[in-house]
């Protein structure tokens, strides 16, 4: 293996697997996880990261200049509002934490958890970083690293996620679930409307 490669890899790895650890996205994927099918929702988080990831290194710098900041917000605000509804339905709904088809579901698991990461990765942090390290390292590099360190982190999140269900009552999850995907949904809403307000996620 080329030592370029390999320290490229590392640096990349170990970048964006640790700002993505504790980004919102993870917390928004531990919550789908403690609901849905875990390896349905393993899969879509990261297909939905590896999709990202490509955006990033092949078309993203083209992406965000010729969206323009106010139309990445747009595209946060757009995410954070899926979030919200989607949390709105489960607060509605909460019969279908008890039924075990939601869990062996692994279609709507897989929807659910792409369309999520889709969403709240494009114009991310994450998605930044790896469009900045493309000149250094060379994308096949950043996307080599940065979607192996993607999808490590969807299945520790997924892993958690699943242990929380098992520990805590249905009717608690069910809560929890909804709060976690709400306050995450809304900061994402305000990071698109102000991000200036929010300099660590910038």
């Amino acid at each position: 293996m080329d030592l370029g490669f390999a320290t490229g890899f590392a640096f990349v790895f170990v970048v964006i697997g640790g700002l993505e650890l504790f980004d919102r996205t993870s917390f928004a994927t531990i919550a789908l996880a403690a609901r849905h099918h875990a390896t349905g929702t393993w899969a879509g988080a990261a297909a939905g990261f590896v999709l990202t990831s490509a955006i990033a290194v092949s078309v993203g710098v083209v992406l965000v200049a010729a969206l323009g900041p106010s139309h990445i917000g747009y595209i946060r605000v757009g995410a954070g509002t899926f979030l919200i509804g989607y949390a709105a339905w489960l607060l509605f709904h909460p019969e279908e934490e008890a039924d075990p088809r939601l869990r062996e579901n692994l279609r709507s698991a897989f929807v659910a958890a792409f369309a999520t990461i889709a969403l709240l990765e494009l114009g991310d942090t994450t998605m930044i970083f790896m469009i900045s390290f493309v000149p250094t390292f060379g994308w096949p590099t950043v996307l080599a690293g940065g979607a192996a360190a993607l999808v490590l982190v969807a299945a520790w999140n997924v892993t958690f996620g699943r242990r929380l269900a098992r520990r805590v009552p249905p009717h608690l999850l069910n809560r929890i679930v909804v709060i976690v995907l709400t306050v995450v949904g809304a900061v994402t809403i305000a990071y698109g409307l102000a991000p200036g307000a929010f300099p660590t996620l910038g």
